[in-house]
C-alpha cells in the first residue's frame, strides 16, 4: 500500500526522497494538499509531527498522545476525518450494484442509516473496509482509507450506476468521546439525543447543508460531522468554543490508534493487507479470517468473492484474527506467537499490540493458526524488552480473549448521558 493512502504511515515511513536528477524531481515530489482544518487547528498544533494520509498532510499528534488519548476516553476529542477517501454512488441500479460489490445486504440498510462492511475479489480476500451511507432509495456514500474508484468502476460495467469521488468537497471532523454529544448541542447541532448508533441526521447549520452521523474509530460515544469545506473553519471555531468547558482536544493519529485498538478495530495494511497489494502468497484474509462473519450475507445472492467464501466457511478457516491479553505491561508489538514454550511451532504473529491505560491490560491483535485460534490454550509471544542499554529476549504468557476490549454503555445509549 501507498504511505499516503493510510494514516497508519507514520514519521519514519515518511522521509525525503533519495536525490534525483533535475528532470525527473518534479515527477516524483508531488506537494501534499492541506485540509480547511489547517489553519484554524494551528494554535493548537504543538509538534511539527505530521503524516501523510490519501495525499493529505494531517498531524499525527498535537500536544501530547497521552492527554490526546484521555481526552477520547473522558471528556471530548476532535480527529480531521477529511483525507477519508468518500464515493457518491447514485443511479437506478445503485443499490443493485453495491450490492453486487459489498459482502453485506444493502436492501436492509434503511434511509439515513450506515453500515459498515468489506469487499473481496473473486478469491473472497478482503480488498477494503468502509462504511455505507444511505441517503435515498438509489443514493450512496462509500468512504474507506484507500482510493478504490478504477476498481469500483470495472465493477460497474453493465449497471446503470453513475461512481464519483467527492473527497475534496466534503470536510469531515470526527467528535468523540463522553462529552461529545453535550458539545455538539452547545455548537448548534439540535436533535442529536434521539440519533441512535450508525444513525445520521441531516442539518441546516448556520447557514451550510451539514449532517451528523452517530459513527467513530473509537468505540465510545461519539459523532461524525459533515459539511461543505467553506464551513470547516467556522466548524472548526465552534466546536473548540462550546468544548472548552467540556475538556475538548484536538487528537492526531497516534491518540486514535490507540482507542481504536481497545475497540478491537482492524486497520489496513497493519491487521490485514488489501488482496490488491499482497506480495506474498497467502498473506491476505478472508472476512471469517479477520472475525468478520458478522459483515457476510451468504443468502443475500451472488457478489464478488461469494462462492469461495461458501467453500470457506464448509471447510472452515486457515487462520483467524484474534484478540490477545499478554503477561506483563510491555507491548508485543511485531512478536512471533508460539504452541509452547521453546518456541518450536509458531502459530501466528501479533499485527498490533498496547498496553491499555483504560483496560489496565496488556491486549493485541494476532494473526493465529488453526486450530490454535479456536482453543484456550496458553500461548507464547516472544518479545525483544530494552532494558537500559541493551535488548533481552524473553517468552511471555498470552491467551486468546474477546473483542472488543473495551465497550463502554455510553457508546449505544440513546439518549446520551449529558456531560
Amino acid at each position: 500500500m501507498n504511505a499516503l493512502d493510510t494514516p497508519r504511515a507514520l514519521s519514519s515511513r515518511l522521509q525525503p526522497a533519495p536525490s534525483l536528477p533535475a528532470a525527473s524531481t518534479a515527477h516524483y515530489r508531488r506537494p501534499l494538499l492541506h485540509t480547511p482544518f489547517l489553519e484554524p487547528s494551528r494554535p493548537w498544533i504543538q509538534n511539527d509531527t505530521f503524516v501523510g494520509w490519501a495525499g493529505y498532510c494531517v498531524p499525527d499528534v498535537y500536544s501530547s498522545t497521552e492527554q490526546e488519548y484521555f481526552a477520547i476516553r473522558n471528556t471530548c476529542s476532535v480527529f480531521d476525518l477529511t483525507p477519508m477517501i468518500k464515493y457518491l454512488i447514485t443511479g437506478p441500479d445503485a443499490e443493485r450494484y453495491l450490492n453486487r460489490v459489498v459482502t453485506c445486504d444493502l436492501r436492509k440498510l434503511k434511509v439515513d442509516r450506515v453500515i459498515y462492511t468489506v469487499w473481496c475479489d473473486d478469491e473472497g480476500q478482503v480488498i477494503d473496509d468502509g462504511t455505507v451511507f444511505r441517503f435515498g432509495p438509489q443514493e450512496f456514500r462509500l468512504c474507506t482509507a484507500e482510493r478504490q474508484l478504477d476498481w469500483l468502476l470495472d465493477c460497474a460495467i453493465g449497471y446503470d450506476v453513475h461512481v464519483r469521488e467527492v473527497t475534496p468537497e466534503i470536510a469531515a471532523l470526527a467528535v468523540q468521546g463522553p462529552t461529545s454529544f453535550a458539545t455538539l448541542r452547545a455548537a448548534g447541532f439540535q436533535g442529536l439525543e434521539t440519533l441512535t448508533a450508525m444513525g445520521m441526521s441531516r442539518h441546516t447549520w448556520e447557514g451550510h447543508d451539514a449532517m451528523v452521523s452517530r459513527t467513530g474509530f473509537t468505540g465510545d460515544l461519539g459523532y461524525e460531522v459533515w459539511v461543505p469545506p467553506e464551513a470547516a473553519a467556522l466548524l472548526w471555531q465552534r466546536l473548540m468554543a462550546a468544548g472548552q468547558a467540556r475538556g475538548i482536544l484536538p487528537i492526531g493519529y497516534r491518540a486514535l490508534d490507540m482507542a481504536r485498538i481497545e475497540a478491537g478495530f482492524i486497520l489496513p495494511d497493519v491487521d490485514f493487507i488489501s488482496a490488491h497489494h499482497t506480495v506474498r502468497l497467502h498473506r491476505e484474509s478472508s472476512p471469517f479470517e479477520l472475525g468478520l462473519d458478522w459483515t457476510v450475507a451468504l443468502g443475500k445472492g451472488h457478489f464478488n468473492g461469494r462462492r469461495a467464501l461458501v467453500r470457506e466457511k464448509a471447510r472452515g478457516v486457515r487462520r483467524r484474527l484474534v484478540g490477545l491479553e499478554l503477561d506483563g505491561n510491555k507491548p508485543g508489538h511485531d512478536s512471533l506467537v508460539y504452541a509452547d514454550r521453546r518456541n518450536n511451532r509458531q502459530v501466528g504473529e501479533i499485527t498490533t499490540a498496547l498496553w491499555s491505560p483504560t483496560c489496565k491490560r496488556n491486549i493485541a491483535l494476532a494473526r493465529i493458526d488453526a486450530p490454535w485460534c479456536d482453543r484456550k490454550d496458553i500461548l507464547w509471544v516472544d518479545m525483544y524488552l530494552q532494558r537500559e542499554l541493551h535488548w533481552e529476549r524473553r517468552n511471555v504468557r498470552a491467551w486468546i480473549v474477546d473483542r472488543p476490549f473495551f465497550l463502554p454503555d455510553r457508546r449505544r445509549a440513546t439518549p446520551p448521558v449529558e456531560r
